[in-house]
């Protein structure tokens, strides 16, 4: 039987830009192709669909939001707890929605966080601090060079430009300072892993399955070295997405058990991506986790389905029969028999 699916979500279109905003500071959010998409994902399975859009949205539909489940990618748009507003609402009221709680975002959006999390639980990932212009850099910097400079809370390659990767006291100095000038907020600042790019989506709870492993591809090689996904590269679609990856099956096998591991580590739900760094010498690094991966037809979530025979209409609803599921609205075929 259908459920009524209830749908948040940012547009670009409904940001509202300053002059001093960075070019790609609405990234993160969403088209309305994208939203559409999921529409007919649902409905094509008999659901039907409430879009809600934003967390100021969802606060004039309550208290009566009249849904089944929330199937939230709601980003927000400032801040560091961006992404936990719309999942902290529903839990106050009470209301089951797919994906991530609040906790989660919040501590996977700061990446700093995300790594402690990490490293507890015996993950690798690139040897990091967090830095201001304020702060002492000679003293902070115990790793050596090159480093690599990014923003501490932000997705979508927001921030990362070619000078991202540092080799000098001065370079290090001016991309921390515009990290925090354009962005206000501190950066991350990594050892910078030489090697090849890979992410791996991961759908389910009990357990998480982690899907083919996607390869990146740029200027045509995925043997990358020191170059590196950007946010220009994301906007002029100069990056290739491989399915399944061409490596070998050991190291497919590592990366996806890693990616598990990082999905249980900060308690992901239903669905999430993790992006890794291979080195040269085959070892793979965590760079962050997204509980919020982008869901549109063109993005690199969806491009485990045709290696696995899923339309992008069965990926979309195998994540929101596991979110049903979890939430006792959904019965297995096992327990419908009982």
């Amino acid at each position: 039987m259908g459920k009524l699916i209830g749908l948040t979500y940012d547009l670009k279109s409904d940001w509202k830009s300053s002059p001093d905003d960075p070019i790609d500071a609405a990234a993160e959010l969403d088209n309305a192709r994208t939203i559409s998409s999921l529409k007919t994902a649902f409905e094509s399975v008999g659901h039907k669909v409430k879009p809600i859009g934003s967390a100021k949205n969802l606060l004039k539909a309550l208290p009566n939001l009249g849904v089944d489940l929330v199937f939230n990618i709601a980003e927000g748009h400032c801040g560091r707890n961006r992404e936990s507003q719309v999942p902290a609402i529903l839990d106050l009221y009470r209301i089951p929605f797919a994906g991530a709680d609040a906790l989660t975002l919040g501590i996977t959006l700061d990446k700093t966080i995300a790594k402690k999390c990490f490293i507890a639980d015996g993950l690798p990932t690139a040897r990091f601090f967090k830095a201001t212009s304020d702060d002492d850099l000679k003293a902070l910097n115990t790793i050596g060079y090159p480093l690599f400079v990014k923003t501490l809370h932000e997705g979508t390659s927001k921030g990362i430009s070619k000078d991202s990767r540092v080799e000098n006291f001065e370079q290090l100095k001016k991309q921390v300072e515009r990290i925090n000038r354009a962005y206000k907020q501190p950066a991350l600042v990594e050892e910078f892993i030489k090697g090849e790019e890979f992410t791996v989506g991961i759908i389910g709870n009990h357990p998480p399955v982690a899907m083919p492993v996607v390869q990146y591809s740029i200027h045509g090689t995925t043997k990358l070295g020191n170059e590196f996904y950007t946010y220009r590269y994301v906007a002029e679609k100069l990056v290739e997405y491989i399915c399944p990856a061409p490596i070998d099956v050991k190291l497919a096998r590592k990366l996806q058990d890693m990616a598990v591991r990082a999905y249980r580590s900060v308690d992901c739900r239903d669905f999430g991506r993790v992006d890794f760094r291979v080195d040269e010498k085959g070892n793979p690094y965590i760079l962050e986790i997204n509980p919020l991966p982008n869901l549109s037809q063109e993005d690199v979530f969806v491009l485990f389905g045709p290696a696995l025979g899923l339309t992008y209409n069965q990926v979309i609803n195998k994540i929101l029969d596991e979110a049903l599921l979890r939430n006792g609205l959904l019965q297995t075929e096992a327990a419908s028999k009982k």
